[in-house]
């Protein structure tokens, strides 16, 4: 029977640190479903849609390299209901740091109530990109800096080209 993993987040954008993990969590797995969550309340810089695309552009390589199986899904709603809904055992989770760590431990606790039968996997970021995160990618794009360091080349194409349209409209 195939691992089926549930990797959830809303990767807006999605990051070299987010790549990290991905390529770690495909040793883990047979099969990786990058599960983006979708928040009515809020409004992400990039379109699902542009994320899954970066997502597949990005991650489908290093999959086929390793010789697993990656696919994308969107969910809304508890994480837990959504690995339940595709059959994954495991939720894949990266910790930056402690902030995370206590925050992502609640979580486990809440899930294993909610469904015994699904296990979360911590892994930490490695060192080069543990001080990445979405928001400040937005941020240093939305203020013209540098996100080269912390994005592949076809994520930093798209943030700066939605950052200018964004711009252009005020």
């Amino acid at each position: 029977m195939a691992r089926i993993g549930l990797y959830p987040g809303t990767f807006d954008p999605m990051t070299n640190g987010h790549l990290d993990i991905i390529r770690r969590g495909l040793k883990l797995v047979d099969h990786l479903i990058v599960a983006i969550g979708v928040n009515a309340t809020k409004t992400p810089l990039l379109t699902l849609e542009e994320r899954f695309q970066l997502i597949e552009q990005e991650a489908g390589p290093i999959a086929k390299e390793l010789g697993s199986k990656i696919s994308t899904a969107s969910f809304s709603g508890l994480v837990v209901n959504a690995a339940d809904e595709h059959g994954a055992t495991v939720i894949l989770r990266g910790l930056r740091g402690a902030v995370d760590f206590e925050y992502e431990t609640q979580m486990v606790g809440m899930n294993r109530v909610m469904n015994p039968h699904v296990e979360t996997v911590f892994l930490a970021a490695s060192p080069d990109t543990q001080f990445i995160s979405s928001t400040l990618v937005r941020q240093i794009a939305g203020m013209d800096g540098d996100i080269s360091p912390f994005v592949p080349p076809h994520v930093k194409a798209k943030v700066l080209a939605r950052v200018a349209e964004q711009k252009k409209s005020r």
